[in-house]
């Protein structure tokens, strides 16, 4: 029997879910070809809804070239819209079949054939065929792009959700919303790389190990990443053919931590990954010379030593055991822990009460802001009413829901940051407190890099003269170390006379929050170490089953 090929074609989900799936075509292909043409499986080439306009291409192609190859001259196809929708391919498929007077395409369902010798009255029929399945891929290409308007209009995505994300709702009205699980994936990775300290391949492991991967269960790329990275879906907006709609989507993460990542992958200081990972490597320098100081690892130990050593005479030479270094440390973490649990609760409760007068501000301007808010809503919802009703045009409408939009986005963006700040000095103040309270038994449950980054948000300064450590507090510790000392060695009936010191101590802990406050140390860093600590704490970084 003479072989033949098959082409199944599906164009939308639509046709899918009515009886025009693709096992249905080939089914109803196959059962053609029986006693009539041999088709085996290389023979079958499917289009699917989903697939792009390349892929379309390439599918179409890859059986031009199989059936040159292998000398075949029969195509089955359900009808001619399956087979071509614009001239230039029903043009290159006349050509085929001139060149061959034995080859056919043969349309089952419409019991029409053509080749070489059609008469030409069916070659008519062929190009009015073709002329009505372009202008249905037209039209259905045009309804597509205006429902995808439609969907950006009310602040929806059109197309899959991104990960994190599931759909939900009827067909019609399905919107996204956080999927919880890979939500949280999503979350912790912008929350890791806007640290600073994880290079995109040391991110990839993290996440891996974190249960973040692909569908196949494998690695998420590098290139995955930093894609997922950069998009601003995300922080509640909606990028879609270059430009950006406000969305009403469910954000992952805010706007400042998306703009944290974006500054840390443009930067010049993107983290890079280092062959060698020393627990103090970068944090200390000589004091004597200033050089930075390098660790070095000899018979399983490492060791520290003053950088300048080589080319310059400095006279601290000594080579510093790391395990001796990181004991000295922890004396520093001692000095912030107040000792009586009676003075500890007053300072609390101090810290707590010079915030008053702040959340009364906060909350007044938040009210205004949410007001002004709803009023651009509203405006939006007008506008959307007006152009369905046709009151004005599609360029009015656009014009002023673009207008309309950034106003609103601004205020969003005001809320966001007010709200953020209406709560910022007494979290990050209380912050402050609790890790002073438990710094040593966090630091011990550490892992290294979360050492590391415990370093920095405590210490502004750490430098070695000989063997022995210089540590200087970071602005808010330093104030807190001056209240613990203060507070340490006073008895609570003498209060009255501490109290105006403590408050002014209060005062400087406020400022330097204040000026640390768009740090990523003190921005992010410190609601990171006490989340999870209760009275039955695990080791940093411990996983839930």
């Amino acid at each position: 029997m003479e072989k033949a090929v098959i082409l199944a074609r599906v164009s939308s989900k639509e046709q899918a879910d009515e009886g025009y799936s693709l096992p249905a075509q080939i089914k109803l292909l196959k059962d053609y070809a029986k006693g009539r043409f041999e088709v085996q499986e290389p023979d079958v080439f499917e289009i699917k809804e989903s697939a792009s306009g390349k892929m379309v291409r390439i599918t179409f192609n890859n059986m031009l070239k199989h059936i040159k190859d292998h000398k075949i001259k029969i195509i089955l196809c359900e009808k001619i819209d399956r087979l071509t929708r614009n001239p230039k391919d029903a043009l290159m498929m006349y050509d085929w079949l001139q060149e061959d007077e034995s080859r056919e395409i043969h349309f089952v369902k419409e019991s029409f054939i053509v080749n070489k010798n059609t008469k030409a009255h069916e070659n008519l029929v062929w190009d009015m065929k073709v002329a009505i399945a372009r202008f249905y891929s037209n039209n259905l290409s045009e309804e597509v792009k205006k429902g995808r308007k439609e969907k950006l209009a009310q602040g929806w995505l059109p197309a899959m959700p991104k990960l994190g994300y599931k759909t939900v709702g009827e067909k019609g009205h399905r919107i996204h919303v956080p999927e919880e699980t890979e939500a949280k994936h999503v979350r912790k990775m912008f929350d890791l790389y806007a640290t600073g300290n994880y290079p995109l391949k040391r991110l990839m492991y993290v996440m891996y190990e974190a249960g973040f991967r692909t569908k196949n269960g494998y690695k998420v790329s590098m290139g995955n990443l930093q894609r997922l990275l950069t998009d601003p879906f995300y922080y509640g907006v909606i990028r879609w053919e270059g430009k950006i709609y406000p969305g009403k989507h469910e954000p992952l993460i805010s706007k400042e931590t998306f703009d944290k990542v974006q500054a840390i992958l443009k930067g010049k200081a993107t983290p890079k990954l280092s062959r060698h990972y020393y627990l103090f490597k970068g944090h200390f320098h000589c004091s004597n010379c200033g050089g930075l100081i390098t660790w070095e690892k000899h018979k399983g130990k490492v060791y520290g030593h003053c950088n300048y050593r080589y080319y310059k005479n400095c006279e601290k030479k000594k080579w510093v055991d790391e395990k001796d270094v990181e004991n000295e440390l922890l004396g520093y973490f001692d000095r912030l822990e107040v000792k009586d649990k009676d003075v500890a609760d007053w300072l609390l409760k101090t810290l707590r009460e010079s915030h008053g007068e702040e959340i009364a501000y906060f909350e007044t301007t938040l009210g205004q802001l949410n007001t002004e808010l709803a009023r651009y809503q509203r405006m939006l919802d007008r506008l959307y009413e007006d152009k369905l009703s046709e009151e004005i045009s599609k360029e009015q409408y656009d014009a002023k829901f673009k207008e309309i939009s950034a106003k609103k986005e601004k205020i969003a963006e005001a809320i966001a940051k007010h709200s953020k700040q209406g709560s910022e000095y007494f979290e990050l103040a209380n912050s402050v407190y609790e890790l002073g309270q438990k710094g040593r038994l966090i630091y011990e449950s550490a892992d290294p890099e979360q050492k590391r980054e415990l370093m920095k948000l405590v210490f502004g300064k750490l430098e070695l003269n000989g063997e022995e450590v210089k540590a200087e507090y970071s602005k808010p510790f330093e104030h807190l170390a001056t209240a613990v000392k203060t507070t340490n060695r006073f008895d609570l009936s003498s209060e009255i006379k501490v109290e105006g010191k403590i408050i002014h101590i209060f005062s400087e802990l406020k400022l330097s929050l204040s000026n640390k406050r768009e740090t990523l140390a003190f921005g992010e860093g410190l609601p990171i170490w006490l989340g999870r600590w209760d009275s039955n704490p695990r080791p940093i970084g411990y996983t839930y089953p």
